[in-house]
C-alpha cells in the first residue's frame, strides 16, 4: 500500500517538474524571443536618443570645424540632437580608445583622421586594433595640405625652405596637429624625399599648433586648409607648397610640392567616420544614409570646398578598403622613416 502511494507520489512529482520545466523553457524562449524583437525595433527605430561625434583633437581645428559644419543636417536626418565630444591627446588615439568601448548602438561614432584609423597603430603599441575593433562607416573628405610659414618670414618660396631645412642649416622646423596625423606625415614624406634635416614638432591639434605660428613661435607647419586658408587670405601667413597630386581650388597660385621639384610626391590628408565594430548592420546603414546625405548636401559642399575639402562619401566596404590601402601605405613611411609615437 506504502510502495502504491510511494509510486503514484514520484510519479506526480516527476509530472509536476516536467511541467515546470517545460514553462521555464518556454518562458526563456518567449524572453529570447521579445529581447530579439526589441534589439530588431530599436535599429529600425534608430537613433533612439543623442547622436554623440567624438573628434580626437582640440575644437577650432580641422577635424572639429568638418564635424561642427555637418552637425545641423545630421540633427534634421536623425531628428535627434548631434554633439560634438572633443578628446584631443595622443594623436587622435584617447578618442578612437573611447570609441572601440563604446556600446555598439550607433549612437556614439567619431570622425577619425589618417593618423587615428591608419597610421597610429605603427607608432604605438595600442590596447585596440582600430582595423578590427571600429567599423568604417563612411568616407568624409580628402584633402591636401599646405605649408605655410608666418608672412613675416624671410622664407618666401619652398626652395627657400628647402635650404634651410637642408643638414648643413637645420634652422627649420615643422609643426602638425600631433604624431601620425597627416601633416607630420606630409613633412617625413618630404624630409626622406628632399634629404632634410628639419624636425618636428607635434601639438594637440591643429589649432594650438596655428596660434604658435602665428604669434611667431613655430617657423612653419603643413596645415590642414581648413586651419591655414583664412590666414592666407588676410595676410597672416604665406603658403609655399601643397601636398597633393593637384592644386588646391581654393589656393589655386599655390604649386604642388610634385610641380616643384618633386614629380610623384604625394601625400592626401583625410577623414571618416567609424563607429564600434559589433554595431548592427541595419545600424549601420542607417547612419551611412544620413552620413552620405549630408555630404552630398549643397550647403555642406560649398562649406567643405570654400575651405579645401573635398566631400567624398561611400560606402562602408568602400571606406573599409581605403582605410585598409593607407594604412599599408603609412606603415611602409613610418618604418623607413623611423618615426616613433608618443
Amino acid at each position: 500500500m506504502s510502495n502504491s502511494i510511494a509510486k503514484a507520489s514520484l510519479k506526480a512529482s516527476v509530472k509536476a517538474n516536467a511541467w515546470t520545466w517545460m514553462a521555464v523553457v518556454l518562458f526563456s524562449v518567449q524572453s529570447l524571443s521579445m529581447t530579439a524583437a526589441h534589439a530588431q525595433n530599436a535599429e529600425s527605430n534608430f537613433p533612439t536618443q543623442n547622436v554623440k561625434i567624438l573628434v580626437g583633437f582640440a575644437p577650432g581645428g580641422s577635424s572639429d570645424t568638418v564635424a561642427r559644419i555637418m552637425v545641423p543636417k545630421l540633427t534634421e536626418l536623425f531628428k535627434q540632437s548631434v554633439v560634438i565630444d572633443n578628446k584631443p591627446g595622443a594623436g587622435g588615439n584617447i578618442a578612437t580608445d573611447m570609441l572601440t568601448k563604446a556600446t555598439p548602438d550607433g549612437h556614439t561614432i567619431m570622425l577619425g583622421t589618417v593618423g587615428s584609423l591608419s597610421v597610429n597603430q605603427h607608432l604605438n603599441k595600442l590596447s585596440y586594433d582600430p582595423v578590427i575593433d571600429t567599423a568604417a562607416l563612411t568616407l568624409c573628405v580628402v584633402f591636401s595640405n599646405v605649408l605655410v610659414v608666418n608672412s613675416a618670414s624671410d622664407v618666401k618660396t619652398f626652395e627657400d625652405y628647402l635650404k634651410q631645412a637642408r643638414p648643413e642649416n637645420s634652422k627649420m622646423s615643422f609643426g602638425s596637429s600631433g604624431i601620425g596625423g597627416g601633416g607630420h606625415l606630409a613633412g617625413e614624406m618630404l624630409k626622406i624625399a628632399a634629404n632634410l634635416n628639419n624636425q618636428h614638432v607635434a601639438y594637440r591639434g591643429g589649432a594650438p599648433a596655428m596660434n604658435d605660428l602665428l604669434g611667431g613661435v613655430l617657423p612653419s607647419i603643413f596645415s590642414s586648409p581648413t586651419d591655414a586658408v583664412q590666414h592666407i587670405q588676410t595676410g597672416k601667413l604665406r603658403p609655399l607648397a601643397t601636398t597633393g597630386s593637384k592644386r588646391l581650388e581654393a589656393l589655386p597660385n599655390v604649386p604642388t610640392i610634385a610641380e616643384s621639384g618633386f614629380p610623384g610626391f604625394e601625400a592626401a590628408n583625410w577623414y571618416a567616420f567609424a563607429a564600434p565594430a559589433k554595431t548592427p548592420p541595419e545600424v549601420i546603414k542607417r547612419l551611412n544614409a544620413a552620413l552620405v546625405t549630408a555630404l552630398k548636401d549643397q550647403g555642406i559642399v560649398a562649406q567643405l570646398r570654400k575651405l579645401g575639402l573635398e566631400p567624398t562619401p561611400t560606402t562602408p566596404a568602400e571606406a573599409t578598403r581605403y582605410i585598409k590601402s593607407e594604412s599599408d601605405k603609412w606603415g611602409t613611411v613610418v618604418r623607413k622613416a623611423n618615426i616613433k609615437g608618443s
